[in-house]
């Protein structure tokens, strides 16, 4: 990956950070506030949904910038990799829960039932995604374990000229 295309993603992802931080510092007390009129259990649980779904866009990224630093470095290819998209299926199988919750929470309610299932498909979808990453750490895993077959062969290949 080229250093160009790495430090356009960090920048993208710098800008996503500095607007949850805005989120959660404007949007979410004023959520807070719009909610007054509804009963303190459902205030808590709505902006608790929202705090705890910001924060795992946080983790996520945080855990991609990690990696792309790793990607700069050339050492992605190690099993330390493997910690940061743990930590990344982690966070987005939580965020996917979160929208299971919102829908169940909504759905008895007066949303409107689209709503309740579009935000039910995005629980899926993000679901889609946390298993797709499962799919792309088996490769990573694979590259890995090719990496040290190859450098194993170069190493005796070496003992051998």
């Amino acid at each position: 990956m080229r250093r160009g295309t790495i430090l356009v993603l960090q920048a993208v992802i710098a800008l996503a950070l500095a607007g949850s931080v805005l989120v959660q510092v404007m949007i979410v007390p004023a959520v807070w506030r719009d909610l007054e009129g509804e009963a303190l259990w459902g205030r808590i649980a709505l902006v608790s949904i929202a705090v705890l779904g910001v924060l795992t866009m946080q983790v996520f990224a945080v855990c991609v910038w990690m990696l792309l630093t790793k990607v700069r470095r050339g050492s992605i290819f190690q099993s330390a990799s493997f910690r940061c998209v743990d930590v990344i299926i982690g966070a987005i199988a939580a965020a996917a829960l979160l929208a299971f919750v919102l829908a169940a929470l909504l759905a008895p309610g007066e949303v409107a039932p689209g709503m309740v299932a579009l935000i039910g498909g995005a629980g899926l979808v993000l679901s889609g995604m946390a298993l797709l990453v499962v799919v792309m750490k088996a490769l990573l895993r694979q590259a890995i374990e090719r990496e040290d077959e190859a450098r194993t062969l170069r190493d005796e290949l070496g003992e051998v000229i």
